[in-house]
């Protein structure tokens, strides 16, 4: 979408247009067409979307604890409306979804359940291991592989194993609504997607593997200013694939993410 003349896009990934509405800035610029959205972006702004919808109707602050997202068809870079739904009210355990949609086409949805924290901190720990900390790996740059505002947008330090292969992290300085605050959760929802080409198994020249879904699933809420990811990317030989990572921030893993991939060879 062309921006009106004289028109400055912010350093944000949308602007709100109404309570529902908002228009995406040349920075969701996708990876695979930079003419549409990186679904980055959008994941991040419907967990604000049920968080902001969670706080309007009750003052407890349930935590998101799983996030699945179902992508149905690509996003123009444009205005897009955001739809809210209590499926499964309760007074410790909700069920929400959020319907991102474009021209009255939705485009994805999100299904989150919300949770009651409570004082576990005795019992908390995890046998997953750490990865290194963003200052001991070197910095990478997305858009020598990937097209698109949204790569450019991303700070990344990576250690690559092998394709298919790494650990790393991520930070940016782009906000996710234009003069608003939105939750660490919600800004590390808004990078996850990206989990996807950071370590390709083959370069995107010679195959397609885009995503259908991203499900996140989060033991403790992601916190401070790097989000790291520790990626292992398996191709099935019937074209299907499979992206897992485990989540982490400066404290250690968080959480777990997966991605179904649709794996198409060009050549």
């Amino acid at each position: 979408m062309q921006q009106p003349s004289g028109h400055r896009s912010p350093a944000a990934y949308f602007e709100r247009v109404d309570a529902k509405r908002f228009r995406a800035t040349e920075h969701v610029g996708g990876g695979w067409n930079p003419a549409e959205q990186h679904v980055a972006p959008s994941f991040g702004l419907l967990a604000h979307a049920v968080e902001a919808d969670r706080d309007a109707r009750r003052s407890d602050g349930l935590r998101l604890a799983r996030l699945s997202y179902d992508i149905l068809g690509i996003i123009p870079i444009d205005v897009v409306d955001i739809e809210v739904a209590v499926l499964r009210p309760g007074r410790t355990i909700e069920l929400v979804e959020a319907r991102l949609s474009h021209a009255g086409r939705v485009a994805l949805i999100l299904r989150a359940w919300l949770m009651q924290e409570y004082d576990t901190a005795a019992f908390a720990g995890t046998s997953l291991p750490r990865i290194a900390p963003p200052e001991q790996m070197e910095p990478w740059e997305p858009g020598s592989v990937w097209p698109g505002g949204f790569v450019r947008s991303v700070d990344v330090r990576r250690a690559q194993i092998e394709p298919g292969r790494a650990s790393y992290w991520l930070r940016t300085a782009v906000a996710m609504i234009d003069g608003e605050q939105v939750s660490a959760t919600a800004r590390a929802l808004g990078m996850l997607d990206i989990s996807n080409g950071i370590t390709p198994r083959a370069t995107p020249e010679a195959v397609a593997f885009p995503n259908l879904d991203l499900t996140a699933h989060l033991f403790a809420p992601p916190s401070g200013e790097w989000l790291g990811l520790d990626t292992t990317v398996s191709f099935g030989a019937g074209g299907f694939g499979l992206t897992h990572s485990i989540i982490h921030d400066s404290g250690g893993p968080v959480g777990a993410v997966s991605q179904c991939l649709t794996v198409r060879p060009r050549l």
